[in-house]
């Protein structure tokens, strides 16, 4: 771990257990393994079951990493750059991508150190971290697809209003508190973790600190846990879908009012892509959630795994790809990009 992450994970361990940086070092004494023994990291056991083929695993998750860390830097370039893209709808996928950027750079980096070096070991305080980290940005993603629903919503019910009901301040201050809203009701979970003991193992059946996959090694009771993660996933998850039925419920009663059937295709074609990706987040996202909490043993552990990596690699992949293939804008920018640099490249090279 680099020098600046240490600091930021002693900023932020020192906010949580408000201590002092010089006491920082005493901070892991407070989870044990029942015996009196500080439980100083955790095992990152991989995809239990499948631990011999985790060579082969790696190269579809790697390659879905990277085509979409690339795929959304891109998309960041061509919005940044492209003066017509600096609407709203624009605005909301570029957090998208920034959402889907920090949410597969926190997990999957160590994931592939499992996969390819066998370093299964994270310190405490990294995991807490990591997991803030990914609950957090997961509650964001959610947030954001409800914001894009609601600018479908008033591009098509309020055509002529849309420029002046979703201004750039207002676009700013919607992101902001869906920052806030997920960063503020995840913040309990690296203090409820703190308090555990554990007692029998620290080996963890994942490839990243899920929180319940965390919780379920402790040796007393995790009803708290459960309760309160069950209630921020209604909070946040339940208020998004909630928000984002509404929305569409109301862009098809309007669009179904409309007279031409040119005009409702071309008013449904602009919400293709966010229902893909929709679609792409809540499937596996769902399963995760679901998994953890009634699968039982029902469900293959290696299958629940492998959902919850897909979660965090199928959206940055699909995303990009999705929105510049259904999206006219996106699509002339990039290949306006790629016929600019056409034109840079010297005659005879």
């Amino acid at each position: 771990m680099s020098m600046a992450e240490n600091i930021l994970m002693d900023f932020f361990l020192c906010f949580i257990n408000f201590r002092s940086p010089d006491d920082f070092s005493l901070s892991n004494m407070a989870a044990t393994n029942g015996t009196g023994k500080p439980l100083l990291e955790f095992i990152l056991n991989g995809i239990p079951g499948l631990e011999h083929a985790h060579l082969w695993i790696s190269f579809p998750f790697f390659s879905m990493y990277l085509i979409g860390m690339v795929g959304n830097c891109g998309l960041l370039y061509i919005i940044w750059t492209e003066e017509a893209l600096h609407r709203p709808m624009y605005f909301f996928l570029c957090m998208l991508s920034i959402t889907d950027i920090v949410m597969g750079t926190s997990t999957m980096p160590k994931a592939f150190c499992i996969f390819w070096l066998n370093l299964k070991e994270i310190d405490f305080n990294s995991c807490l971290v990591q997991m803030y980290i990914v609950h957090t940005f997961t509650g964001m993603e959610s947030g954001v697809l409800m914001l894009m629903a609601l600018d479908r919503f008033v591009a098509i019910c309020y055509p002529l209003r849309y420029a002046t009901i979703l201004t750039n301040p207002l676009i700013l201050k919607v992101g902001l508190v869906t920052f806030i809203r997920g960063a503020v009701l995840i913040l309990p979970f690296p203090f409820l973790v703190r308090k555990m003991q554990y007692c029998n193992t620290n080996v963890i059946a994942h490839t990243y600190c899920d929180h319940m996959a965390v919780v379920k090694l402790a040796c007393g009771s995790i009803h708290v846990d459960a309760i309160y993660g069950l209630t921020v996933a209604l909070l946040i998850g339940g208020f998004d879908i909630f928000c984002i039925t509404v929305s569409y419920f109301m862009i098809l009663k309007a669009v179904v009012g409309l007279s031409s059937k040119e005009a409702r295709s071309k008013a449904f074609g602009t919400c293709t892509a966010h229902i893909c990706a929709i679609t792409v987040s809540y499937t596996p996202a769902f399963f995760t959630f679901f998994a953890h909490r009634f699968g039982g043993h029902s469900i293959a552990p290696h299958v629940h795994i492998i959902m919850a990596n897909l979660y965090l690699l199928l959206p940055p992949m699909m995303n990009p790809i999705v929105y510049g293939v259904k999206t006219k804008e996106i699509r002339e920018s990039v290949l306006r990009l790629f016929s600019k640099e056409k034109t840079m490249v010297p005659h005879g090279h």
